[in-house]
């Protein structure tokens, strides 16, 4: 009879495996989970490729093991366990039992000595096994019945398999270990013999230790290196050696008190293991776990930080007009409802609209067809009338709306001539607004954070990839529950987290005054999108793509032969093979790395190749996104650029954009202001550009309260300048050029946590120097100095810091043990008030010039474009001066500090001409 084979898991070997080669995570509270996550995805790997075996996890046991006994230095060398290790083994213990795996650690030997008592007992039975490991010691247990396989890895070990690989077969693998030694276990071995001398000697031999120094005199003609000093050796360390065989001998007789039985796989504990997944994070794998517990109708045990109660759901689907005017009377009478639009595309600007649904109490929504197209639909109602019968509903600002990302809605409803308004709470930005980086901030995310409900994928209903449906094509019987349910779970969000924000009346005023109002004044903004130049932009992409060409041929002339500059494996071995350059860094596979960073180092270093390399990158970038990619997003209705902003993305408060991301137009070079140049005004109206003045700086100088600082801003001093004049020692007028650009470096580079060493290879100095103008610029600017120092204290102490406004940046990695997240925190804790003041500058700037020109319809003008510190307008030409009057002021209003806002700004016929 043929057995599934029992599987026995080296827990030990995979936890330190996984903490070493995996990148570090961790919860939003700074609790590592990347070791648990690798250990847990191992083994249900495994479990799907052996899903009818017994299975045991087996572990260390705290505490000394025989060995110590007998070789007191017995891993004696091997460093203590990590602190961001070590907080991972119970958790990790508590996933394996609750997945209802047997986990076993016995005290007094280690867990190869447990395994190898199970596989030899097997082994006789013949009953395979799989024992899954990375450990090279475990070779010694494989046998016809006994494999090893290594899950990080893929390999598999079997008779054969172990003699190719270690040049011997496993019933010489422990004579092997006793000659070569192991340096992590701390096993002595015999001074000098490597692998390929341990194994040549025993196949040279014939034999296992005994037979070795039985025959210490034929060792001399064996065909092996240093031959006629090694039996000396061998001899001289003879003790050594059969220590270490004692040492690397796998225990084969354990007493375990356990039946095959009691390695069954149970079910798993669903209570122990939502409360488990949820406390470390894995959102996924709780998502998985709700939904299959929902589909087996099982009761689910609550999020701890989700509603109280379990919510019964009553979702309408409305087809019938007495229904509608049903929903409409309730909706009227609702102090507050969620509203949602369904529409055939992601893109607002494209988008057509589908069906309305909305929620009025938790658990109560209803969805309206009306433009569902496949074949067989049922009667729907039309959609004129119905929206006719919501205008009112929607554009009333004193009827109060919660939405889901509500911009988006905002932008479909406006091509149908509703312009929605009341819209008073959006529950993106409420968790946005709460911690920005908790978790993201899209709806299925959300519910499964604070309401521990896993809803109903979009792909669900509508399929993946090529053939994924439209929302027209979807059953009105499955699209009716997706629908509904947005909008009753957009409603329960709002109610679970406006209290939390209620809480902190600071979070609050960022959310009322900031990010709510700024959600309609960005919609206006995309709407208007940018008027593009498609010819100059494809005579760019010509130009582009011919100095790609040339660029092409000076590589292969600098590497003397031809190669794929795609190819990081042909690069690498032309950068540091062939031309022998310095390895900066390497990958996680142990390859040099040829990633931007690194050819940028070797470009800062002069080596040539590595600069064109550079080149050719930053052209083809320029290319693929911009000057090929602008033409294909303009959209035929409008016949302009309309990109996406997002307020809920950045830590810091700063808006992101895309399709197309106009944050990274490089401006510091040609090519990138050329791109710049084909954004243009239509016959009869200029470009204005407004942009900050050193925003950043003159918060430093708010924030820190240095007398220095303020007195040159207040002074409308060059500060650079005035900078480089106190860190060089010299009068202001004798600044040289030089002097400005290392002070520039050091007043933006210090915002930015910048070391000695960045600041020494940014300006070109040897890093003394650069740490005596770190030096002198904090003795010139005591203040600044303190408030880093405050600052590093405040965040250690509470965990986040603010901006003026009273954003929070949570930075749990604060409080890691590991040395550099935690200066990275510390870095960010100084910058993010910086940043995330000037984010919510330009956001209040954003919605008082909104407000102007909504207030002032003769003003012929509009938003077209945010960038950074920027705002660019359209305006009719003979207005120009009028809107820069009223402008500037808004701008320069729009933050309070203790120096001034300056705001500059230029005029032109294209972007570039105006900035």
């Amino acid at each position: 009879m043929s057995h599934a084979p029992l599987v026995l898991v080296d827990g030990s070997s995979y936890l330190y495996r996984a903490f070493h080669a995996l990148p570090p995570l961790m919860t939003s509270t700074g609790k590592p989970t990347g070791a648990v996550k690798g250990v847990l995805n191992m083994l249900l790997s495994l479990r799907r490729q052996y899903p009818d075996s017994l299975f045991a996890v087996v572990f260390d046991a705290k505490g000394p093991t025989f060995r110590d006994e007998l070789f007191a230095d017995y891993k004696a060398q091997r460093p203590a366990m990590p602190d961001d290790l070590r907080g991972q083994v119970e958790p990790l213990h508590a996933c394996i039992r609750a997945l209802g795996l047997p986990l076993l650690a016995i005290e007094g030997v280690e867990a190869d000595d447990v395994i190898g008592t199970l596989a030899r007992h097997c082994a006789s039975a013949e009953r395979p096994v799989v024992i899954s490991t990375g450990d090279k010691d475990m070779a010694q247990l494989v046998c016809p019945y006994v494999t090893l396989v290594n899950t990080m890895s893929g390999s598999v070990l079997d008779v054969e398999g172990v003699r190719t690989k270690f040049g011997v077969g496993p019933e010489l693998i422990i004579d092997y270990l006793a000659l070569m030694g192991d340096k992590i276990d701390n096993i002595p071995g015999v001074p000098g013999v490597g692998e390929k001398t341990a194994a040549g000697l025993l196949n040279g031999i014939g034999g296992g230790l005994d037979t070795l120094y039985a025959n210490l005199d034929a060792v001399a003609a064996l065909p092996l290196r240093g031959a006629k000093s090694l039996a000396a050796k061998l001899d001289q360390h003879r003790e050594q050696a059969y220590l270490s065989y004692q040492l690397a001998t796998i225990k084969l007789d354990v007493p375990l008190e356990l039946t095959f039985d009691e390695l069954k796989v149970g079910e798993p504990h669903v209570e122990a293991l939502m409360a488990l997944y949820q406390e470390l994070e894995f959102k996924s794998w709780l998502d998985e776990l709700i939904r299959d517990t929902k589909r087996q109708g099982a009761p689910l045990p609550l999020a701890e930080d989700a509603a109280t109660t379990q919510v019964e759901t009553q979702y309408d689907t409305v087809l019938e007009q007495a229904d509608f005017d049903a929903w409409l009377a309730r909706l009227q009478a609702a102090d507050c409802f969620a509203f949602d639009t369904e529409t055939t595309s992601i893109d607002a600007q494209r988008a057509e609209l589908v069906g309305l649904s909305f929620a009025v109490a938790p658990g109560q929504a209803a969805y309206v067809p009306l433009a569902h197209s496949y074949m067989g639909a049922p009667t729907q109602l039309a959609l004129e009338p119905v929206l006719a019968a919501l205008k009112p509903l929607l554009e009333d600002p004193k009827k109060l709306k919660v939405m889901q990302h509500g911009k988006y809605d905002l932008n479909v409803l406006t091509r149908y001539d509703i312009g929605i308004q009341g819209i008073a709470f959006d529950t993106m930005l409420e968790s946005y607004v709460l911690d920005a980086t908790a978790t993201r901030h899209d709806m299925d995310s959300l519910a499964l954070k604070y309401l521990g409900h896993s809803t109903i994928r979009f792909e669900d209903i509508a399929g993946k990839g090529a053939k994924q449906l439209t929302f027209d094509q979807i059953a009105i019987e499955q699209a009716g529950p997706y629908a509904a349910e947005d909008a009753d779970v957009t409603l329960r969000l709002h109610e679970t987290l406006w209290p939390k924000l209620e809480a902190v009346p600071g979070l609050a005023g960022v959310l009322r005054d900031i990010e709510m109002p700024l959600v309609p004044a960005l919609a206006r903004i995309e709407r208007n999108g940018a008027l593009v130049d498609s010819a100059l932009l494809g005579v760019q992409s010509r130009e582009l793509g011919e100095k790609m060409i040339a660029l092409e041929k000076e590589a292969y002339e600098l590497a003397g032969q031809e190669f794929n500059l795609g190819s990081p494996k042909q690069l690498g071995e032309i950068l540091f093979v062939k031309l022998g350059l310095p390895v900066v860094s390497k990958t996680a596979s142990g390859q040099p790395s040829t990633a931007e960073a690194v050819l940028q180092e070797l470009a800062d270093q002069d080596f040539p190749l590595p600069k064109v390399l550079m080149q050719y990158r930053q052209m083809s970038k320029l290319k693929s996104t911009y000057t090929d990619k602008l033409p294909q997003q303009i959209n035929p209705r409008t016949g302009r650029i309309h990109t996406s902003y997002h307020q809920a993305v950045t830590a810091t408060g700063r808006l992101s954009s895309s399709d197309p991301n106009l944050q990274n137009i490089p401006i510091r070079t040609a090519e990138g202001r050329r791109i710049r140049q084909a954004f243009i005004a239509p016959q009869g109206y200029r470009l204005l550009a407004a942009d900050y003045s050193q925003i950043e700086l003159r918060i430093m100088a708010h924030l820190a309260q240095d007398e220095g600082l303020l007195h040159a801003f207040q002074n409308d001093l060059d500060v650079h300048r005035a900078t480089a004049a106190e860190v060089m020692g010299v009068p202001l007028e004798e600044v040289s050029n030089e002097d400005r650009r290392r002070a520039k470096a050091i007043n933006f580079g210090l915002i930015y946590g910048m070391s000695a060493f960045g600041l020494a290879k940014q300006i070109g100095v040897g890093r003394a120097e650069a740490q005596a103008y770190i030096d002198r610029y904090f003795q010139r600017y005591p203040g600044v100095l303190a408030y880093m120092e405050r600052t590093r204290a405040q965040v250690v102490d509470q965990g986040y810091v603010e901006t003026l406004y009273g954003r929070r940046l949570y930075l749990p990695d604060i409080h890691s043990k590991n040395q550099g997240l935690r200066r990275a925190a510390e870095r960010a804790a100084i910058n993010a008030p910086m940043q995330g003041t000037a984010a919510d500058i330009i956001k209040r700037a954003m919605i008082a010039v909104d407000g102007w020109l909504q207030s002032t319809p003769e003003l012929d003008a509009r938003v077209i474009l945010q960038v950074h510190d920027e705002l660019v307008l359209e305006v009719r030409e003979d207005q120009v001066e009028r809107l820069r009057e009223g402008l500037l002021p808004l701008m320069s209003g729009a933050g309070e500090l203790d120096v001034p806002l300056l705001v500059e700004s230029g005029v032109g016929g294209n972007w570039d001409e105006a900035h």
